[in-house]
Parts: structure tokens; C-alpha cells; sequence
């Protein structure tokens, strides 16, 4: 088979590999429908992530079909079709048993495209397959469900929730690429009475206000903590989301914050920021960072089933998998391509989008 390996800082190449086999009974095998990119994904790339060795295929984002199963297996079988969660869970130790599945004592966390094998490949290897895949319904596509393994639970959990979102609030998010836009999705479930968005490219900050931001500023040509003053009535912005990776979007957002706020941290860093308790420890600021645990899954399912969230709106490119290489180039070059989420797909994924669309145009 064929899977887009990493090969260093800066190198990674379609490569020919060997079909993944069940090493363990708790194993699965899935072949992949459809899978994305995501800007960790560019962070490794980068060399910020050194945990993840030469000879790894890369992915952790994908929905496809259960090829084969370990014999520990119980809750699927070959057929299924089913949602690969960016966190795989033991489900056994205390950390999972909390829920908090990010940080998994048993052998789970983020282990896709990190510590082993990932997802942009035509077949997978799924540890703990039970307890670390969702079925999909039948009535939703690949798309609709697709951006549920990563950006919209990550955004959800560490930055909404870890944010402490309530309704009247005002929310900074700083950074309008796809983690920043599904916080600005998912934070309109909690009726804040402001959304500002803040990024430096144009493109994106129309995309912020499409997605329901009510207040874009481009921090390239305005300041933008003396706009979210004004916004406040110089008090500051209750929640900030910091959603780049970026020291200084880091430092901003605790700029942004209000006296008994909260600044919640999403973004991946790979470089030191200042954390400037001469100016914090007096405010009563509280900091959020964390890995997403996606116990939120089931419930984004659920919202998208019953047409309460959209995520198909992500989808600004397609490829078929075998171009995994042109996609990353279109994914890295964003400011150029105005890419949010490059969408891979098998060619049999293809084949029933193309016949789904049809069908709409026949009737």
C-alpha cells in the first residue's frame, strides 16, 4: 500500500509501506475513506514535534471502513464505517476512566501519526479499536463527520469549555485558520454576546465572519488590544482562545484577557513564551492549556446529525489520496491558497461523492 511517511524536519515523501497487521487482539484495521491534513501535522514537519521518528506515516484525522478486527474486539466487525478519533483511549486507566483520554496512562493519547503509524495512508492500524472509533450513521457522508476526529472536539474541549464560555460573554480568538473558526462554530453553542476574531490575513477574517465571528481585526494594521477596549469599555475580553501556536499570539491573548478572565490555550508551540506574571499575578487571570481528550465526540455527532453544526464548511480543497503530496504543499501555502482543510479520498470515496452528487442534480 502507499502512505505519506515523514522522513525528518522538512522531508516526507508518498512512499510504498507495508499493509499494517493485528498486533494486538484489541486491534483494528480500517481502510481509509477520507482523511485531512492538520497543521500539527506542519508543526512536525517543522521539527517542533521530536517525539515523532524518520519512517512515520503521518495523519491522525480520517473516517473509513473496518477491514479487520483482533478477537478482543466486541462492539465491531468488518464492514462498519466509522469515525478514527485523533486520541485513542485504553479506557482502562485512571486517566481514561476521568475521561481525560488525552492524557491516557495505557498506552492510548495521541499515538496516531506520532508515536505510530497514522492515518494518511489506504489502511490503518487502530489500537484499542473499541473504545477509540465512532460508528457513523448512515444518512451522514465522509465530510460531515470527517473534522470531528480533531479541529472541532480540540476546539470545543481546550479552547470553549477550558475557556468557560457562558452566554453575554466576550470572546477573543486569536488566530482564524480552521482551529480558530471551529472555536468561533462551537463557542455560538454557548450564546457569548461577542465573537472577535483576530488574525492578519484578510481571507481569513472574512472566513471569521462567515463562520459568525461579529467582530474581525486584522492585528497586521490595528492594534488589537486597544480595539477590544474600546469593545469592553476598556475592561477587556472575558475569554481569550489562543488558537496559533505562536509566542506572541500567546502574549496577546494575555493582553486581551480581562481582570478575572480566562485565556485558554489551544495552539501547538513549538518555541518558549513569556509568561508575564508581573503584569498577571495581580489580575486574577486564570490559564487553560491542554491535549484535546475528545470525550465530546458523541455529542458534536449528535449536533451534527440533528443539523445543529455544519462542518462540511472546512472543506476548501479535495484530492485524491494518492496527491497527499500536492495537498500538503496546497495546506502549507494557506496565505496563498486560502486552504482551511484539504480534504484526501480514496478513490472508491470519490466515486460515491461524485454518484451522490448526481443523484441531487437528477432530482
Amino acid at each position: 500500500m502507499n502512505a505519506l511517511v515523514y522522513h525528518g524536519p522538512g522531508e516526507r515523501s508518498w512512499d510504498e509501506v507495508p499493509r499494517p497487521t493485528i498486533q494486538q487482539p484489541t486491534d483494528a484495521i480500517v481502510r481509509i475513506g477520507s482523511s485531512t491534513i492538520c497543521g500539527t501535522d506542519l508543526h512536525i514537519l517543522k521539527g517542533d514535534v521530536p517525539e515523532v521518528h524518520p519512517g512515520t506515516i503521518l495523519g491522525h484525522e480520517a473516517v473509513g471502513t473496518v477491514a479487520e478486527v483482533g478477537d478482543a474486539v466486541t462492539t465491531l466487525e468488518p464492514g462498519d464505517r466509522v469515525l478514527v478519533s485523533c486520541i485513542s483511549s485504553c479506557g482502562r486507566c485512571r486517566s481514561c476512566k476521568e475521561s481525560r483520554y488525552g492524557l491516557c496512562r495505557g498506552g492510548g493519547g495521541w499515538i496516531l501519526g506520532h508515536l505510530i503509524d497514522g492515518l494518511q495512508a489506504e489502511l490503518a492500524r487502530i489500537p484499542f479499536a473499541d473504545t477509540s472509533v465512532y460508528r457513523v450513521p448512515a444518512e451522514l457522508s465522509d465530510q460531515q463527520v470527517l473534522f470531528l476526529a480533531d479541529i472541532l472536539p480540540t476546539s470545543f474541549e481546550v479552547g470553549v469549555l477550558n475557556g468557560g464560555v457562558q452566554p453575554g460573554d466576550t470572546v477573543a480568538i486569536v488566530g482564524a485558520g480552521p482551529i480558530g473558526l471551529a472555536a468561533i462554530m462551537t463557542a455560538k453553542l454557548y450564546t457569548p454576546g461577542r465573537i472577535v476574531a483576530i488574525d492578519r490575513a484578510a481571507a481569513r477574517l472574512e472566513k471569521a465572519l462567515e463562520f459568525g465571528a461579529d467582530v474581525a481585526i486584522d492585528n497586521g494594521s490595528e492594534d488589537a488590544v486597544e480595539r477590544v477596549m474600546h469593545l469592553t469599555g476598556g475592561l477587556g475580553a472575558d475569554v481569550a482562545i489562543e488558537a496559533v501556536g505562536a509566542p506572541e499570539t500567546f502574549e496577546l491573548c494575555a493582553d486581551l484577557v480581562r481582570p478575572g478572565g480566562r485565556v485558554a490555550n489551544v495552539g501547538v508551540h513549538g518555541r518558549p513564551a513569556t509568561l508575564h506574571l508581573e503584569k498577571l499575578w495581580i489580575r486574577d487571570v486564570t490559564i487553560m492549556t491542554g491535549l484535546v481528550d475528545t470525550f465530546s465526540t458523541p455529542r458534536l455527532l449528535e449536533l451534527i446529525a440533528n443539523g445543529r453544526l455544519d462542518a462540511t464548511t472546512f472543506a476548501t480543497h479535495r484530492f485524491p489520496l494518492g496527491e497527499t503530496m500536492a495537498a500538503y504543499d496546497t495546506f502549507a501555502a494557506a496565505a496563498e491558497t486560502n486552504a482551511l482543510k484539504v480534504v484526501l479520498e480514496a478513490e472508491s470515496t470519490r466515486q460515491d461523492l461524485l454518484e451522490h452528487e448526481g443523484a441531487a442534480i437528477g432530482a
